[in-house]
């Protein structure tokens, strides 16, 4: 049996993969960031090196 440790960040236009361990979970998804996780409500994105989403 394999354990997934890795996933996509789960905003849809976000190119991160977060560790599960890190990542920030709101209603059962996992988020790179706050502003991924909080719907990007000030137009930030998530600030890591060549991902453009916002």
């Amino acid at each position: 049996m394999t354990t997934v440790t890795q996933m996509k960040c789960a905003c849809e236009a976000c190119l991160c993969v977060v560790t599960l361990s890190e990542a920030l979970e709101k209603d059962g998804k996992y988020f790179c960031s706050g502003p991924c996780a909080n719907g990007h409500p000030d137009g930030s994105g998530c600030g890591h090196t060549g991902c453009e989403c916002n």
